[in-house]
């Protein structure tokens, strides 16, 4: 039987952690502030949004959101985003995806400074992430990053396979891995194979959006599964890439959904702003 993975008691440990340096700094006088911009009202998004201002309250920084109507032109936003990049009290922007169909998601976050940009999606922060010289990481990874850790497995050295070659979550996952000596292959809807590669893997992570995908007969004996998914099931309920209830046996530690990697990505978000507003105010 597996080691359920708790994501939401990671990410406690994380935002508890934040809470205190915030706590440090507002007695040297230095507050830390957010902005989130959401155009429209995709229900998803607003969940999300909402989310990320309780954990700005949680953790002590201060927060800013912006909400704009579904017809927002890309001038509209642009400025927005200028003003924001200008805007002292902001350490961290994050404009919440998916963006109306009108707006071209791309050209706003190249606007967007790359020191205040925690989602870490500017190119300059990509480039740098490949390298693996970062002041930020993209939050979903990072939080990965942190489970893979709490179990106690050391990467280095390990067979790392990853399910799915996004730019927001399967390339910057590769990429982290491999920072940690992992070796790494990245599987996508192209892969031959795909049960054999993953069946020699020690670290599997699944982020491909496929509900319940990955089976027991696809993850080797004890291996460390991180799934990222988050879908719906025939019957309408929450589920992951991973069959978690086919997987549990014969993983040696599993990430279950929800409950998993999703509390830990709001978790990262203040992390990277936390790092954004002690670079803003000179502080190492």
């Amino acid at each position: 039987m597996a080691n359920i993975i708790d994501g939401k008691a990671v990410s406690a440990q994380v935002k508890e952690k934040i809470r205190g340096e915030v706590s440090e700094l507002k007695e040297k006088g230095i507050e830390i502030g957010l902005a989130v911009v959401i155009v429209g009202d995709d229900p998803a998004s607003q969940v999300y949004v909402r989310n990320k201002e309780k954990a700005c309250e949680l953790v002590g920084f201060n927060s800013y959101k912006y909400a704009l109507p579904a017809e927002t032109t890309e001038e509209e936003l642009l400025a927005l985003v200028d003003k924001l990049n200008n805007d002292d009290r902001v350490d961290g922007i994050l404009v919440q995806l998916p963006l109306p169909k009108h707006l071209n998601d791309k050209i706003i976050i190249d606007n967007i400074r790359p020191d205040k940009d925690v989602d870490a999606f500017h190119p300059v922060n990509v480039g740098k992430i490949m390298i693996g010289d970062y002041s930020f990481l993209p939050c979903t990874p990072a939080g990965v990053m942190e489970l893979i850790d709490s179990t106690g497995v050391e990467v280095a050295g390990k067979q790392c396979v990853v399910i799915g070659r996004s730019n927001i979550v399967g390339k910057p996952q590769a990429m982290l891995l491999l920072h940690r000596s992992g070796t790494v292959t990245i599987c996508h809807s192209k892969t031959r194979n795909l049960k054999e590669i993953c069946s020699g893997a020690d670290i599997l992570v699944a982020a491909v959006g496929r509900a319940k995908m990955v089976t027991s007969d696809y993850i080797k004996e004890g291996a460390v599964v991180i799934d990222v998914g988050m879908n719906r099931d025939e019957n309408g309920k929450l589920c992951g890439d991973v069959d978690f209830e086919d997987c549990k046996e014969k993983a040696g530690y599993i990430t279950p959904v929800p409950g998993g990697v999703g509390p830990m990505t709001i978790a990262m978000l203040m992390k990277n702003t936390l790092t954004a507003g002690k670079m803003h105010h000179g502080i190492d």
